[in-house]
């Protein structure tokens, strides 16, 4: 404690966040099996139990949300994890300083953008009047299409944005793990002849599996916790069937109809999928890499 007196006088503000923005709120989540009323407060409110989780798988909704939350973040899991990797890789090629700067900071840009100005960019984009996207497709001499309010379009709007937004930020990632491979590897593959091609391959791309396993099992973690802040301002009526999540979902429920035992419950029961998802893809990447967080 004395001998670490600096660093630990340093950790002091991560401990105090993570006990009031993530502990102190895990005292909330008894509502959800309550009838919680804001005047009696979380102990005076009435004890229903598992009501509210009954309530909720026994909604009709349950399977579609269950199955939208799912799809989204599988294909965004799917499509987006591969690009930052790629990106990075590329990068750690490129041998021209100011282009490999210039694609950076363009990749980065969308990370220091809030979500609403890159669904406001969405929405311009995609505008059947003015927008840039139709606008191509009537040079071509196709018909403008209203992209927003079809529901077969939704789905891969929503991973394009989000694989465009977080690409080059998780590349930063990938970059620093680049950086710690030992440039002697370089150095002894150049002796015995191999060609940029064969470093990438058998000295880049090696050294980069294990942060590549850690940073899987992490998004796959989160694979199932959609935020509802992009999803809310680019759906409609008309895309609710393939848009509509959980996180949404507990939104409307909880701050629009006041509902907060019940969409405590269905946030509860969200996380809990989370959790299990990210312990299962802990499981599998020991099995396969043989290595894991745990």
């Amino acid at each position: 404690m004395r001998r670490d007196r600096q660093l630990l006088l340093l950790f002091i503000p991560c401990i105090v966040f993570y006990v009031v923005f993530r502990y102190g709120p895990l005292y909330g989540l008894v509502i959800a099996f309550k009838d919680y009323s804001v005047f009696q407060g979380v102990w005076g409110s009435e004890w229903v139990g598992l009501e509210n989780f009954q309530k909720f798988f026994g909604n009709q909704d349950f399977w579609m949300l269950f199955r939208n939350t799912f799809l989204l973040g599988f294909f965004t899991l799917i499509f987006g994890f591969p690009f930052p990797i790629i990106l990075a890789v590329l990068l750690n090629e490129v041998r021209v300083k100011w282009f490999k700067k210039s694609i950076q900071t363009f990749s980065y840009l969308p990370a220091f953008l809030s979500v609403v100005i890159i669904s406001s960019m969405i929405i311009d984009f995609l505008s059947p009047t003015h927008g840039l996207i139709n606008q191509f497709l009537s040079f071509l001499g196709f018909e403008k299409k209203y992209f927003l309010i079809d529901p077969n379009w939704f789905r891969p709007i929503y991973v394009i944005s989000e694989v465009w937004a977080t690409m080059g930020y998780q590349a930063i990632i990938y970059l620093a793990a680049i950086a710690g491979i030992s440039p002697t590897l370089y150095e002894a593959s150049k002796v015995d002849g191999a060609n940029r091609w064969h470093m990438m391959r058998h000295i880049t791309i090696p050294g980069l599996m294990p942060t590549v396993i850690v940073m899987f099992i992490l998004n796959t973690g989160n694979m199932f916790r959609i935020g509802y802040e992009k999803v809310l301002l680019l759906y409609n009526p008309l895309t609710y069937d393939v848009a509509d999540v959980f996180s949404t979902y507990v939104y409307r429920k909880g701050l629009l109809e006041s509902s907060y035992s019940y969409a405590a419950a269905v946030g509860m029961f969200e996380s809990a999928v989370a959790l299990v998802m990210l312990l299962g893809a802990n499981q599998l990447s020991k099995r396969i890499g043989g290595s894991g967080l745990w």
